[in-house]
């Protein structure tokens, strides 16, 4: 080999980078642990301390949860800017670290849709012409099942819709006037908006970037999707998703509102309640229905008794038919209070509607706008009941005299007239001070609301006017709310609403598990493959163990290096790498073995063996790493990783294989040691055989037929069972702390999630039950709501799975507990939510990224082979092998115990086994194309025969190798990633036949009838 030293200097050079990058790994580790020591030392005092034994037994586990938490970060914060490791600070080391996904480190994985429609609207200055509110309807619509993006679809529908009235009569408001003229074209009027959108989105990307890096997790990740107003966050760490869900949508509108008094708004409440009374009387069940609430109930009872009645059922039922308004609402009992009634949190809704309705809107002063405060009030404790506070709109254009534009700075604060109790106290611009003076100014004796993102978190009396520019917000807020708060405010306002439409939550001790499983199956699965290249190959065995040794340092050195996420699929596409690598030495080997046997020496037969194996090993790689990158541009979060993983994996094993194996063999053979290539047990194997696989090809092709029809037939009539990732919905993976059923879970959950959707008209059951990984452990997917994009409604659900499953335990937990932590490993243990919209892309992109990869194939090896009968039995071996997959997928979901769902996890396995199992069809046609030139004059039939044969041993050998690691993947990987490994497993076995039976014996008919068409064309021109 030409430049040995080179190379082996190079190597080394690699080596040494890859295991720097690797050290950051560890120091970070012990630092960690260092960290994890204070605070448990800092716990164990405060357990020992007088203060400790006060606190009340309910909170015990909260408050030390808490110190344990502001320990471990005060640690690592007191060195984040110390240099600890040749120079590095840790907070730089703890950047250069391998970057572990959220399905091995827990977190968040979300990605937020920036509202455009929101912001067409505004831009219209809300518009209420029916034409333009019907575009808008018709481009939401659409944008479900399109990838156009809204704005673009927006434009084909006023098209439609907007019966020749131009754009700019719409969008020619006072704000837009120096941008849209009256004679603007519809064409320039969407290119306005359209720069308003990507500007919009940009900047809801900036804001969303301050919001995370204020919020403090480490390695965070904020990402723009192409133009199509999907913002991807990642948040490896949080425990808190609730937190985050309203961190991430809150639009941060802060707006200073006045407000009425209870008494010059309890007239018209009056009022509304006897209209109400006459309008609703003839439709009893929608009052029945609406004060099923106990709490609302209790306020009806409250009601009686305070007119001197008595509260018994008949008063009670009388009383709600009387007072539809009052019956949900309780009026204020204080005449000066902006607070003019409570409401049960049930009934809220059904109060808004009232209040909505045209006849009911028409009593009140057109001024008046009903906010509900932001949390329950705390007059009555422990209770679900919201104030209902009068807001006055007093200027012309309806808007609030001061928002939040003019705030220069937040800061939390604790007031010590409310015992500590945190708050935010806010500093405003000139202007902002000057309109916050004249608005106190007038309002002494009145109370001014404070409102953010359309409820109310405050509503003081103004005491005297305030100049400055100074103000706070108070509303019985914990040390997390008030930060978060301050946060959004500092960090700025969102130009549009951002809603999450797709969620992934892991929580830790599912992380913890997951990086158990992954380590032990990567160890299992490194020495399953290292045992056997010693015992098939003996001394050579030994070299490609180095070489894979030395394969893994680099390749999770240039995963840290290059800041790549290692996900748990990635394991596995490691592990599949690792069998990739083994599978070119033994190309190698199988072809040194051939040389010694045409009496070369062992020097001569090393070289002639790797020259001869080049071809069939460059091919084989290429092909599986056109299909790694589809992966990577059409997968996502863990698949994209798997991708990464798997791309990295062939670059580093091509390397080790060729180069690391090549310099030590020469190295012994320069020194004159022996190298064999084989041991007593495998001299033989499969040798000199002579099969005729072409002449039985025929029960091949009925065999494979038969099996391709039972697949097809149970993918047409059972058809498959569905991940949440291609239907939407919702799907939680629950914890229990002893065993159950699937039917019992099942049961429970009905009552809860199928009452709700018959109520809201869904056909169909909206919940299913599986079990997940042992019987203490079920998945729940639920499509109860999953359109619904509304901040609230993951909180709700969670809240009716935890009401309907908390029965089931018997150490009983609260709806805090009920979502998992380290400390405590039941409840909720990860859980997904895709919306209609991605759930529509992700099928679209699996179907494109299928058809894609195999006609990348089928043209590589055309253009290889220099036919395309060549690229047709490649082709057609690897659809043979994908229908069968996909048809065992289909007939055994739900018989076998594991997660047989077809999802983006299937998907890549299927785009996986592509790449891979057309690697022995390369080597296999390599050998073809090399014997037709060699041996000329030989039967076609004969030759391909004899190629066959003569590459059995190698086929079978890299299929072994790469099946056995697979296969502890599948059995200690975990339930994760289960179906994604068996997958994989099933397509080493039957690609591996299809390579041989199918792939091969096509090509041979193909060519075969080319060549009789071919000399039939010559016959009839020499006629």
């Amino acid at each position: 080999m030409q430049s040995k030293g080179a190379i082996r200097f190079v190597a080394i050079c690699l080596i040494l980078a890859c295991l720097w990058q690797l050290s950051f790994t560890l120091v970070t580790s012990i630092c960690t642990k260092k960290a994890n020591a204070a605070a448990d030392k800092a716990v164990a005092e405060m357990q020992k301390s007088a203060a400790f034994a006060e606190v009340p037994d309910v909170d015990k586990a909260y408050y030390l949860d808490s110190i344990r938490k502001i320990e471990a970060r005060r640690y690592t914060d007191s060195i984040s800017t110390e240099k600890i490791y040749f120079g590095y600070t840790f907070k730089s080391v703890q950047n250069q670290e391998i970057n572990l996904g959220l399905d091995l480190k827990g977190g968040m994985n979300v990605m937020l849709q920036v509202q455009l429609e929101d912001l067409v609207k505004a831009l219209a200055g809300n518009n209420t012409a029916p034409e333009f509110q019907k575009a808008i309807a018709l481009a939401k619509e659409r944008s479900v099942n399109s990838q156009l993006d809204f704005i673009s679809l927006f434009a084909e529908a006023w098209k439609e819709v907007g019966g020749g009235q131009r754009l700019a009569q719409i969008f020619g408001t006072y704000e837009m006037r120096d941008r849209i003229k009256p004679e603007s074209t519809d064409d320039q009027v969407i290119s306005v908006i359209r720069e308003e959108s990507e500007s919009a989105v940009a900047n809801s990307f900036n804001v969303l970037r301050n919001r995370i890096d204020r919020f403090g997790v480490t390695q965070p990740s904020i990402q723009r999707l192409g133009n199509t107003g999907r913002i991807l966050v990642e948040l490896p760490g949080v425990k808190e998703p609730e937190r985050v869900r309203k961190l991430l949508q809150g639009t941060a509108s802060l707006e200073f509102w006045t407000t009425y008094a209870s008494q010059e708004i309890a007239p018209y409440l009056e009022e509304a309640n006897s209209v109400l009374a006459q309008t609703l009387s003839a439709e009893e069940e929608v009052v029945d229905e609406a004060t099923e609430s106990a709490e609302s109930d209790d306020l009806v009872a409250q009601e009686i008794k305070a007119q001197g009645g008595e509260a018994d059922n008949a008063n009670v039922e009388a009383y709600k038919k009387a007072n539809p308004l009052f019956a949900v609402l309780s009026p204020s009992q204080f005449r000066d209070n902006a607070c003019i009634g409570l409401a049960a949190a049930a009934d809220t809704a059904l109060i808004n509607q009232y209040l909505h309705m045209p006849e009911i809107a028409a009593l009140f002063p057109a001024e008046f706008r009903p906010m509900w405060s932001v949390k329950p009030t705390s007059y009555i404790q422990n209770s679900n009941i919201y104030e209902l506070v009068a807001i006055k709109a007093s200027s012309r254009d309806g808007k609030a005299p001061l928002d939040g534009g003019v705030v220069t700075n937040a800061r939390v604060e604790y007031d010590n007239r409310r015992g500590g109790e945190p708050g935010v106290s806010m500093t405003m611009n000139a202007e902002g001070a000057n309109t916050w003076a004249r608005l106190t100014k007038e309002n002494i004796g009145r109370q001014v609301a404070i409102v953010l993102d359309g409820t109310v978190y405050s509503y003081p009396t103004v005491q005297t006017e305030i100049t400055g520019g100074s103000s706070s917000i108070t509303g019985h807020f914990t040390i997390e709310e008030a930060t978060d708060l301050a946060n959004v405010l500092n960090s700025g306002k969102l130009p549009a609403p951002a809603t999450i439409v797709q969620e992934q939550v892991v929580g830790p001790s599912l992380g913890a598990a997951s990086i158990h499983a992954g380590l032990v199956s990567f160890i299992i699965a490194f020495c399953l493959v290292l045992l056997y290249m010693v015992l098939f190959y003996k001394g050579a065995g030994l070299v490609a163990d180095v070489a894979l040794l030395t394969n893994v340092v680099l390749l999770f050195g240039t995963l840290s290096a290059f800041g790549a996420v290692l996900t748990l699929p990635g394991i596995a596409g490691l592990v599949l790498t690792m069998g990739m690598a083994v599978d070119a030495n033994v190309i190698i080997y199988e072809r040194v073995k051939e040389e010694l046997k045409a009496g070369k020496g062992l020097g001569k037969a090393i070289h002639d063996g790797y020259n001869n194996a080049y071809s069939a090993i460059i091919d084989g790689q290429v092909t599986t790493l056109l299909t790694g990158l589809v992966l990577f541009f059409f997968g996502s979060g863990p698949i994209k990783g798997f991708a990464t993983t798997l791309i990295i994996g062939i670059i580093t094993s091509v390397l080790t294989s060729i180069f690391i194996t090549r310099i030590i063999f020469d190295d012994r053979v320069n020194r004159g040691k022996n190298i064999s290539f084989e041991t007593a047990l495998t001299k033989n194997f499969l040798k000199n055989t002579k099969i005729d696989f072409i002449g039985g090809r025929k029960w091949s092709y009925i065999i494979s037929g038969a099996l391709i029809l039972i697949s097809l037939g149970s993918i047409f009539i059972k058809g498959f069972t569905y991940g949440v990732d291609f239907t939407g919905g919702r799907t939680y993976v629950v914890r229990f702390d002893k065993p159950v059923t699937a039917e019992a879970v099942r049961e429970a959950t009905g009552k809860v999630f199928d009452l709700a959707a018959a109520e809201q008209g869904l056909s169909g059951t909206s919940v299913e039950v599986k079990q997940f990984g042992g019987d203490s452990q079920m998945k729940i997917t639920t499509s109860f709501k999953y359109e619904d994009e509304g901040a609230s409604v993951d909180a709700e659900i969670e809240g009716m799975l935890y009401e309907s499953l908390k029965g089931f335990y018997d150490d009983g937990l609260t709806l805090d507990e009920f979502v998992s932590t380290l400390d405590n490993p039941n409840g909720i243990i990860s859980s997904d939510k895709v919306g209609a919209s991605i759930a529509n892309d992700i099928k679209r992109n699996a179907v494109i990224s299928i058809i894609l990869a195999l006609i990348v194939i089928f043209a590589y090896i055309a253009f290889r082979f220099k036919g395309w009968t060549w690229g047709l039995g490649g082709v057609v071996s690897l659809a043979h092998t994908s229908i069968i997959i996909i048809g065992f997928f289909s007939l055994f979901s739900g018989i076998l115990p594991f997660n047989l769902d077809v999802d983006q996890t299937f998907i890549a396995a299927i785009l996986t086994i592509i790449g891979y199992a057309i690697n022995d069809n390369v080597v296999i046609f390599d050998r073809i194309r090399e014997n037709l030139g060699l041996h000329v004059n030989d039967d076609f039939k004969e030759t391909v025969n004899k190629s066959l044969n003569a590459t059995l041993t190698r086929t079978v050998n890299t299929s072994v190798s790469t099946l056995l690691p697979m296969l502890a993947i599948a059995i200690f990987g975990g339930e994760s990633i289960r179906g994604l490994s068996v997958a994989l497993c099933l397509g080493i076995c039957i690609g591996t036949y299809a390579s041989i039976m199918i792939g091969t014996p096509i090509m041979f008919d193909a060519t075969l009838s080319r060549r009789k068409k071919l000399a039939a064309k010559e016959t009839a021109k020499k006629k």
